[in-house]
C-alpha cells in the first residue's frame, strides 16, 4: 500500500515555502492507519521496548496505537 497517497500536502502552510503534511486523511482511512501501525510494529517489535512516550498531537495518535500493538504502556507528553 502506498501510504503517501493518504497524506495530504498543503502548500504554503503555515507560511509561504512550507508544505504541511496533513495526516488526518491517513488516520481517517482505517486500512491505511492500520498499515501504518503494522509498519511501526514490525520495526520495533524486537527492540525490547517497555513504554512508548508520545509527544503531543501526532505522537498521541500513533504512539498510543503502537503501544497497544506492542503490549506496552503509553505516556502522553505535552
Amino acid at each position: 500500500m502506498d501510504l503517501k497517497k493518504y497524506i495530504r500536502n498543503i502548500p504554503d502552510f503555515p507560511k509561504k515555502g512550507i508544505i504541511f503534511r496533513d495526516i488526518t486523511t491517513l488516520i481517517q482511512h482505517p486500512v491505511a492507519f492500520s498499515e501504518t501501525i503494522e509498519i511501526f510494529h514490525s520495526r520495533y517489535k524486537t527492540k525490547h521496548i517497555d513504554i512508548i512516550a508520545g509527544i503531543e498531537a501526532r505522537g498521541f495518535i500513533f504512539g498510543a496505537a503502537l503501544a497497544y500493538k506492542l503490549g506496552v504502556g503509553f505516556v502522553p507528553i505535552r
